[in-house]
């Protein structure tokens, strides 16, 4: 029986070793790149996760209206509540605490 043209012959002993010995090369190779970019990724996923504080303070100026006075301030979450009094009205005004930016007023008032 003749073989087809485009049919490779079998391998020797010593071929068939090399191909083996390719294939382990190969799988360790596959093995250590993928632990490498799992590694790198978990590096990434932790810096990302850890870098809240790392940013720098910034100087920052609130103005109040005149004649108000601090009564009281404090943390909620992520913010920076600052109780005033105004002339007898209390108004609370809240900031974010990374940015320093202001977050909201709530005015409180007397029913008629």
């Amino acid at each position: 029986m003749t073989q087809p043209a485009d049919a490779l012959p079998e391998p020797t002993p010593d071929q068939a070793a090399m191909i083996a010995r390719v294939r382990r090369m190969m799988l360790i190779a596959g093995l250590t790149t993928a632990l490498g970019v799992g590694a790198l990724l978990v590096v990434i996923g932790y810096r990302l996760f850890r870098s809240e504080g790392s940013s720098p303070a910034m100087p920052a100026t609130a103005t109040l209206p005149k004649g108000a006075k601090i009564v009281s301030t404090g943390t909620a979450g992520d913010r920076i509540v600052v109780t005033l009094d105004i002339g007898g009205t209390l108004e609370i005004r809240t900031f974010d605490a990374k940015t320093l930016k202001p977050a909201g007023t709530l005015t409180f008032a007397g029913a008629p």
